[in-house]
């Protein structure tokens, strides 16, 4: 019996970085067929395509240069045959292209097929709140976990170690997650919360951003501590009040929880860009452009579909801290602000 083929779906630094680990497992699981497909979204790099020089050279020189991609892991730039015959899709592509690409997918996905979601971000449907990993079930009809943690893509690249956290309501789908990306240097825990885990992958990212304001504004590491502090609290409450499913604190011990939100909120892309963005007076949107090659910033986009959800039900002022990015990201508020609302925090009242 020939093995599940796997999809992955994306192909920037996350995307490629885990491509590496997915096409060495799949060679020494018989599980799993050892061709992997990689959607990758056509560029011209130099007068090439970007498909074509990681099919030829093993590396995608745009997002992820200096490391070798498995020469079993093919670039596909269509979406309907990259996914093919597919029994595992692998989804980690920035939150704004989901939609567009599941309605896509949606005639070509394989019966019985199951997927992942390694997307950090949140939806604002009409009833409130959408996690990615319900967006991608709702359209294609497939089981879908979803993995989070404290990973950044490079470190993950070069085989530093690390932890996550899978996030599975189906017990079996999320052993053969397990198998399929756990490494000696990428360790993995499975736990049925799903939801909250997907919630911490998303959240963290607004937090995120505040610190960079803290470092732009040159407070130290006491503030920085306090906004993770503080952070981490409006990530547990906004949980509870907007997840259908249980929420429970332990959660928020896993990687994709506290250890997320500390590499985030000392690494990642959201803290730089914010702290330029003090530095500079410049727009998120052009600092996007300048300092990320293409790949897509989710702090400032996530908390302002956050803003929206609170708004609708009028409790902007209990989440302080989500709501000052916002305001300050995209409606002129001072960044100096920031500041102020921790101060007023009502976790000090």
């Amino acid at each position: 019996m020939a093995g599940k083929k796997v999809c992955i779906i994306g192909s920037g630094n996350w995307g490629s970085s885990i491509a590496k680990i997915i096409g060495r497992n799949v060679k020494v699981s018989n599980r799993f067929n050892p061709l992997v497909n990689m959607w990758v979204y056509e560029e011209e790099i130099e007068g090439r395509k970007l498909t074509e020089i990681i099919n030829t050279e093993h590396e995608n020189v745009k997002y992820l240069p200096g490391h070798k991609l498995p020469k079993n892991v093919i670039a596909i730039p269509d979406i309907t045959e990259a996914v093919k015959g597919a029994k595992i899709l692998v989804f980690v592509i920035p939150h704004q292209f989901i939609g567009n690409l599941c309605d896509q997918m949606k005639a070509h996905i394989t019966e019985g097929a199951i997927g992942i979601s390694l997307i950090k971000g949140i939806d604002e449907g009409p009833d409130g709140l959408k996690l990615i990993s319900h967006i991608i079930r709702d359209k294609l009809n497939v089981d879908v976990s979803v993995l989070m943690g404290a990973n950044i893509a490079r470190e993950v690249a070069e085989e530093k170690f690390c932890e996550t956290t899978v996030g599975s309501k189906n017990e079996a789908n999320g052993q053969i997650f397990k198998e399929l990306l756990q490494t000696p240097n990428f360790r993995i825990t499975v736990v049925q919360e799903s939801d909250t885990v997907e919630m911490c992958g998303a959240l963290k990212n607004i937090v995120a951003v505040g610190a960079g304001f803290c470092d732009g504004l040159g407070f130290g590491d006491n503030t920085k501590a306090a906004v993770i502090r503080l952070g981490l609290m409006e990530m547990v409450a906004f949980s509870k009040l907007f997840c259908k499913s249980p929420v429970s604190s332990s959660t928020f011990l896993e990687s994709c929880g506290v250890a997320d939100l500390i590499t985030t909120c000392y690494g990642g892309r959201n803290r730089k860009v914010a702290e330029a963005f003090v530095r500079t007076s410049k727009s998120i949107a052009e600092l996007e452009a300048e300092m990320l090659n293409g790949q897509k910033l989710q702090g400032p986009q996530t908390s302002a579909e956050v803003y929206k959800i609170l708004q609708k039900r009028a409790m902007v002022d209990k989440f302080p801290l989500f709501t000052a990015v916002y305001l300050i990201c995209f409606e002129g508020k001072e960044v100096k602000e920031f500041i102020t609302c921790l101060q007023n925090h009502p976790e000090h009242m």
